[in-house]
């Protein structure tokens, strides 16, 4: 069985990290799972209560499950590094990583977003710093972290182009509540869960101006077109936007009122500046940097995206949220698959 450290002690991490710790595999190996937090101070007080106060405070350490503030004491003799930090800091804690991995090492990133500056996806960004010989994927789906805390029911789909590695992390990752599937689509599994976030700020919008269902419904499934168009340019599988890190993904962060990106839609939708808004958010709401950084990666690709082009000037230029409306339900009339079918 793979033995498994976790970068990043956000929300997300610390569940993926107590889940793990808790798995009968785990425990039934005797084995543990190590958590990597980079301020000593909160180490010390995270192990002295033996839960994350800040961040999933009332959720219990497993005995399993040990807290440390060094890299190297995190990742030394573990096969399987899950990276779960904001996505603009990938980069530099994979520099961090790189002389610390083992030969054949298996680093799957669970964040959710696409570098700022060179729009890349995560995987790509590990690609750059990771070493040669380390198996780089993604971890992806409906998987808001307060549930699956809770011991919710849930499924994920784990993504590297190797087969043996994917089924590796599977194994390791699965626990009886939380349900792994494989993928060799490292694109789209990455591009669904990064996209989708986007779309539930126009989604927060929607539910704040009391648009309806139907606004809503037509929104997420012109968003899926979205998604889809920009992923299949990228070398995605259309089928994976189908499935859980694609549709899953997008109506659990859009339907859920633990979404920080819907919620982000909510406060804008209600007068809010973004600054204002993302003073009241305790975590990175990534669908912020990653309207910028998708819309540059479309340009790349000769892709539409008028819902994430309406979203940035929301964001970033000032627009009045019902403008940002009324501007596409005024684009030129189009054919639904315009984009998406195979002949166009």
């Amino acid at each position: 069985m793979a033995t498994v450290a976790v970068i990043g002690t956000g929300a997300w991490g610390t569940t993926l990290a107590r889940l793990v710790a808790a798995a009968p595999q785990t425990v039934a190996a005797g084995a543990t799972v190590t958590l990597w937090e980079h301020h000593a101070e909160r180490v010390a007080a995270m192990e002295q209560a033996r839960e994350n106060v800040t961040y999933l405070p009332g959720f219990p350490f497993p005995p399993g499950l040990r807290v440390t503030a060094d890299l190297a004491e995190a990742v030394a003799g573990r096969d399987l590094i899950l990276l779960v930090t904001p996505s603009q800091q990938i980069r530099a804690h994979a520099q961090a990583l790189a002389p610390l991995l083992a030969p054949g090492a298996i680093v799957v990133c669970a964040s959710k977003g696409l570098e700022l500056d060179s729009h890349l996806r995560l995987s790509e960004v590990l690609a750059q710093e990771l070493p040669a010989g380390v198996a780089i994927g993604a971890l992806s789906g409906p998987n808001l972290a307060a549930e699956i805390a809770r011991g919710l029911p849930a499924a994920a789909v784990v993504a590297l182009a190797e087969r043996a590695a994917a089924e590796r992390a599977q194994e390791a990752l699965s626990a009886p509540t939380f349900r792994l599937y494989t993928s060799d689509d490292v694109v789209g599994v990455e591009l669904g869960g990064a996209l989708k976030n986007i779309i539930a700020v126009g989604i927060g919008v929607n539910d704040g101006l009391g648009y309806g269902d139907n606004a809503k419904a037509s929104f997420m499934t012109r968003g899926l077109a979205e998604i889809s168009r920009l992923a299949v340019a990228a070398g995605a599988n259309p089928l994976t936007l189908a499935g859980l890190a694609g549709l899953g993904d997008l109506i659990a962060t859009c339907s859920s009122p633990l979404s920080r990106n819907r919620s982000l839609g909510l406060a804008l939708a209600g007068g809010q500046t973004l600054e204002q808004a993302l003073a009241g958010q305790r975590s990175v709401v990534e669908g912020v940097t990653t309207t910028r950084a998708a819309l540059q990666l479309a340009q790349n690709l000769g892709v539409e995206l008028p819902i994430t082009q309406q979203i940035a000037h929301v964001l970033f230029d000032g627009r009045d949220v019902r403008v940002a409306v009324a501007a596409l339900l005024t684009r030129d009339l189009k054919g639904e698959r315009e984009g998406l079918d195979a002949e166009a």
